[in-house]
């Protein structure tokens, strides 16, 4: 049991953010073009359009906090005079919402995957993979968050030792395999997801259209009347 913990606590975090970091340089050296979500609004809007940015704005304020929940020490909230009891209610009011939401999101964008033929063609065997994986990962993400409504554990004292650990590649493997196992499940589901990451459309994370804000004007000329006494050709 002793190696198994290793294993899984200990050696598959690196091995999963190697796979990440590898196949991501492999798929921007060979396959840059596919560096995109390839949109397929022309085939679908309306569900795309309540959709789209209800899930990625959602997944926004999960992963901000996770950032928090896991980066924040527990000291530094005491610190700043915020009792566990707020941390936890504003925790749950927060990271329950995003979460729905993002399920909800999510759910319209598989609907509408699923309906619409010209979008059902166009997905990947590597995206049919990791759809349901990314969904298995909100549904235990939200299984948590609602369990800490009746359970004590507290994730800031063992799941986020745990993940601050591998940091200085030292990992507090005992820190996670003596947490919940909706919590251990839920990082697995999350460790897979890393890991076929790059071999997916979620890879478009990596390639944000920032240039976009700062590239010149496209000007645009009317074709005007023809003069006189010229024939278009």
């Amino acid at each position: 049991m002793t190696h198994l913990r290793i294993a899984l606590w200990g050696a598959l975090p690196y091995l999963s953010l190697a796979v990440l970091v590898a196949g991501t340089a492999w798929r921007y050296r060979y396959d840059r073009f596919g560096f995109t979500t390839r949109s397929s609004q022309l085939h679908e809007s309306r569900l795309l359009s309540i959709g789209g940015p209800l899930f990625h704005y959602a997944l926004f304020l999960v992963i901000g906090g996770h950032v928090m929940g896991l980066l924040v020490p527990e000291a530094l909230t005491r610190r700043l005079r915020i009792s566990e009891e707020q941390y936890h209610a504003v925790a749950l009011a927060m990271g329950g919402t995003a979460g729905i939401a993002a399920v909800t999101g999510l759910a319209l964008l598989l609907y509408r995957r699923l309906r619409v033929p010209a979008v059902r063609r166009a997905t990947s065997r590597s995206d049919r993979a990791t759809y349901p994986l990314l969904v298995l990962v909100l549904l235990a993400g939200l299984t948590a968050t609602a369990s800490s409504v009746t359970d004590p554990y507290d994730y800031r004292l063992g799941v986020a030792v745990w993940f601050r650990s591998l940091f200085t590649l030292d990992p507090d493997v005992t820190a996670m395999a003596h947490a919940p196992l909706v919590y251990q499940c839920h990082a697995l589901l999350a460790l897979a997801l890393f890991a076929l990451w790059p071999f997916s459309r979620l890879v478009h994370a990596f390639a944000p259209p920032l240039a976009y804000a700062a590239r010149p004007y496209v000007v645009y000329r009317s074709r005007g009347r023809a003069p006189s006494g010229h024939v278009r050709g």
